[in-house]
């Protein structure tokens, strides 16, 4: 009860001192404890779970996240730490990583970096395990979470070191572009190398253009879902913008329920409803536009470290059109970007291309 009334007063910038000018800054951990071995991923020494602040759009608030640690001693230097950027497990805090565990889908993965001399640091994500609704797909605040964690992580394990690598999937992958934007000038004392981003949702903010109650029935692999997760943080992040007078009924309910509901009860909850069914008129409205590019646009200059984006031919949540149109604005704006195509799906892809990550994110090191 203490650490929840602590982490309530820090969240809610309104109550009480702001965090910093109380001296508290993002990375600063607020509490931690030894994960649940039942949570441990394969080839861990020891693990944690961690409370840590971050800066969303209001300031600064808590994450929760988790730390894995390689067995044995650490190499000079420390363990180099891989920052884990989950792809979508859910909105609510019930689907927090840091409550259930790397998911299913993922959790091989991400025990590879430990398996080849790496620690991991993995966070939930701001409001996903802490007070608010989250910032689904709001990269620049995932981003920093991202970055977050790596501190976080430092402070949880003295055995850490600074040199660190973003690495993410899907929700995750676009977590871990916006933390490869922002890692050098919003963390200058950690030794930043490179990113690689599988699966990444982009261009978002052009499809948003065209959507209303006339919108393909057919979509995206749990679109309806993702819709909703997505509208309820942009609701939170623009309240002027009276988001729910775009909702049909059905659709407030969605957007109201998608921040409580666990992730398994939302998609049956929604799995014979359409995004046209959620919303009453269009969404290209100037003002609304502006908002969802503000929110939602990845950024395609401006990266000072080596990046590598993995897309998969047949990802059905990703489509290859939306990653090959960020590719060319990547090239045309003078970004160096090794990007890679392979045959499988939205994991599938991820696992195919985990050599060459490995390969990739050891160049980086040396």
């Amino acid at each position: 009860m203490a650490l929840l009334a602590l982490v309530s007063v820090l969240w809610a910038p309104t109550v009480g001192a702001d965090p910093l000018r109380a001296g508290s800054s993002p990375g600063t951990v607020v509490a931690s404890s030894e994960l649940p071995a039942e949570l441990w991923l394969r080839g861990t020494g020891s693990a944690y779970r961690m409370t840590y602040l971050t800066t969303d759009r209001h300031g600064i608030t808590p994450c929760t996240g988790m730390v894995f640690v390689p067995p044995g001693a650490p190499p000079a230097g420390g363990w180099p730490v891989i920052a884990w950027a989950h792809g979508t497990v859910g909105d609510s805090d019930a689907d927090a990583p840091s409550v259930t565990g790397v998911d299913r889908e993922s959790s091989d993965y991400v025990s590879s970096w430990l398996q080849l001399g790496y620690a991991v640091a993995a966070t939930d994500y701001v409001g996903l395990g802490t007070p608010g609704v989250p910032p689904y797909l709001d990269g620049k605040v995932a981003g920093r979470s991202v970055v977050d964690s790596v501190r976080a992580a430092r402070e949880v394990d003295a055995d850490l070191s600074a040199t660190w690598m973003a690495v993410g999937l899907s929700q995750g992958g676009q977590a871990a572009v916006f933390a490869a934007h922002a890692a050098t000038s919003y963390a200058p004392e950690l030794d930043y190398r490179g990113a690689v981003a599988n699966g990444v949702p982009s261009n978002i903010e052009m499809v948003a253009n065209w959507s209303g109650p006339s919108f393909p029935p057919q979509g995206l692999a749990g679109l309806t879902v993702y819709i909703s997760y997505l509208i309820a943080g942009v609701r939170d992040a623009y309240p002027e913008l009276d988001i729910d007078s775009y909702l049909t009924p059905v659709g407030k309910q969605f957007v109201d329920a998608a921040p409580e509901v666990p992730f398994r009860q939302f998609a049956a909850m929604t799995r014979n409803v359409s995004v046209a069914q959620m919303l009453s008129r269009a969404l290209d409205v100037p003002a609304l536009q502006d908002a969802l590019r503000e929110y939602l646009a990845v950024p395609v200059a401006g990266y000072d470290r080596p990046l590598l984006l993995v897309q998969g031919v047949t990802d059905a949540s990703v489509p290859i059109p939306l990653t090959e149109k960020l590719v060319s604005e990547m090239h045309s704006a003078g970004t160096a970007l090794d990007y890679r195509v392979y045959s499988g799906g939205h994991f599938g892809s991820m696992y195919q291309a985990g050599p060459d990550q490995a390969a990739f994110i050891a160049s980086l090191i040396r």
